[in-house]
Formats: C-alpha cells, structure tokens, sequence
C-alpha cells in the first residue's frame, strides 16, 4: 500500500506540474492586458508611462519562462501570489474565504445525488419495464439534456417568485441567519446541482444492478431462498464498484456545475469569485483558483482507488 501511494503520489505531483505549466501559459497568452483593464477608457490616454511601470511592478514584462519559474516559487513557500484588484489582497486568503461555502454547496449535492441515485436507481432496477422505470428513466434524459443554469432559472422563477416558498439567492438573510434561514437559502442551488449530478448516475445504478441480479450467485441465493430485497442489496454492493469510479470522475463536472449555480444564486464561494477575476484578467487569482481545482481533481481519483479497495477486499493496490 505505502508503494502505491508513493508511486500515485510522485505521478500527482508530475500532472500538477504539467497542468501548472500549460494552465500559466494559458491564462498569460489570453488576449488583454490586465493592467490596463484596470484602468477607465478615460485614464488609458494619458497613462502609458504609468502601464509600464505598473508591468513592471507586477513582473508582466518578463519572459513567460521566467514568470512561470518566480510563480511556482512562491507557490512552493505557500504563497499564491496577490490579487491584481480585490485591494492587492493574497489570492490565497481570497480563495481560502470562499472555500466554504464552494464545499459546502459541493458536498451537499454530492451527498443527495448519491442517495437520489441509490434510491431512483434500485427502483428502476426492480420495476424494469414498468410504469415507474418508464417514468425515472425518462426524467434522468430530461435532465441531463437540460443545462443546470436553466434548471436553476425555472425553479428561481417557480419556488422564489411564484411560490414565495424559498430565497432565490445569497446564503443568508441580512435580518436572520438562523440555522432554518441558511438551510432554505441552500436547498434550490444545492438541490439543482444534486438533481443534475444524479441523473447520469442513476442510469448507472440501473444498469449495474441489472447486470449483477443476473448474475449466478443471485440467482443461486434466491433459489436458497433470499428474498428479493436480500438479492438486491447483495448485487447493489458488487455493482458499485463502476458507480465510485464514476462518482469520483464527476467532481470537475460538479464544481463547473457549481461555478454557474453560485454566479446564478449570488452564493459567495469561489466560483462567483473566479469569474469576477476572469472577467478583471486577476491572473494569480486565476491561476491559483485553476491549481487549487486540479488538487481536487487529483485527490478524488486517488480516492476513487482506496474506495475501490474498500468496496471490494480482492482488489489489490499495486
């Protein structure tokens, strides 16, 4: 186990590297210049000796090279860099501050788009070819070829406007706070990014069931007399193997999802954040948002693998 982790480990850190490097280059290449979108159409006339020093300050007129050599630097004694607007605050502070509510949006979601799925995908495994399989695999298509900043949208329009029933954006009332207000206030954009997330891993569910209640050890335990719960629940165990696989490769897709929910939902995490950096060309902002996500990504696919070993004792680590 101690080598697999070394050897997954010392592979991270090269795709770290790697995505670091191409992710740099990217965000530096765009068209545009970020000192000058700092600046009003008015004050662009007259400032050019003030641009260049300004380039200078910030080390913009450097070799990419060289850019890439003093960035990654900094980022190995912990530093990100500092935010180009947001009052030249630390990137590292501005991130960390809107890490919470980011993971406590993807968290939430990820926890209900797994019971959905567990619940909505055994049901349409033990109902195959019936009214409610009919009706459960029509709504996951539905959904996934629905964008989630439209399911969002309808239910604002619906459960805010027309219902009145919940907030339709931040994450708390200025004149409450209260445990009762954050929760009303985290359904819609919580529930929109479960609902969405679930959908494809519903049919998963389905099909892995399926595939297993086939199977000749179930059949063999209900000729032994299992009931059919039994039998389901002891395919539903072998059949999760793909679904952890899955679930963990749909972490990028969650937190892209999340991105466009939060600007929807005015939640102050921090993919309302990057997207306000993207539109200033906050370049260290950029960045360090874009390593900070491939962390994740990383760690959820060596996490996929240790669950795998959890689900399923004969898999071996090598």
């Amino acid at each position: 186990m101690l080598r697999y982790l070394a050897v997954r480990l010392s592979s991270m850190l090269a795709v770290l590297v790697l995505v670091s490097i191409g992710l740099f280059a990217l965000v530096i290449a765009a068209p545009g210049d970020p000192v000058t979108s700092m600046l009003s159409p008015e004050e662009l006339g007259n400032s050019q000796d003030y641009i260049a020093q300004r380039r200078h300050e910030l080390g913009l007129d450097r070799p990419l090279p060289l850019q890439y050599v003093a960035w990654a630097g900094r980022v190995l004694q912990g530093d990100l860099g500092t935010s180009f607007v947001n009052q030249n605050r630390p990137v590292a502070h501005l991130l960390l501050e809107r890490l919470g509510p980011t993971l406590e949006l993807m968290l939430t979601a990820m926890t209900f788009s797994i019971l959905l799925a567990l619940v909505l995908g055994v049901t349409a495994a033990a109902r195959k070819n019936k009214p409610a399989d009919y009706l459960i695999s029509t709504s996951t298509m539905l959904v996934m070829s629905v964008p989630a900043f439209f399911l969002g949208m309808l239910a604002i329009y619906v459960f805010a406007f027309r219902l009145r029933w919940l907030p339709s954006s931040g994450m708390s009332s200025p004149s409450d706070g209260g445990l009762v207000d954050l929760l009303k206030h985290l359904i819609l954009p919580a529930g929109i990014l479960a609902i969405h997330g679930c959908a494809g891993l519903i049919r998963y569910v389905r099909a892995g069931l399926l595939e297993e209640l086939n199977a000749d050890y179930v059949r063999t335990a209900v000729a032994k007399g299992a009931g059919p719960m039994r039998a389901r629940m002891h395919a539903l165990r072998n059949s999760l193997l793909p679904l952890i696989t899955l679930l963990m490769m749909n972490v990028p897709e969650l937190l892209g999802g999340a991105v466009i929910l939060e600007t929807l939902f005015a939640w102050p995490g921090m993919g309302q954040l990057t997207l306000a950096a993207i539109g200033n060309q906050d370049i260290p902002l950029i960045v360090g948002f874009g390593l900070i996500v491939t962390v994740l990504v990383l760690l959820s696919n060596l996490l996929a693998d240790l669950l795998y070993r959890l689900a399923d004792p004969r898999v071996r680590l090598r």
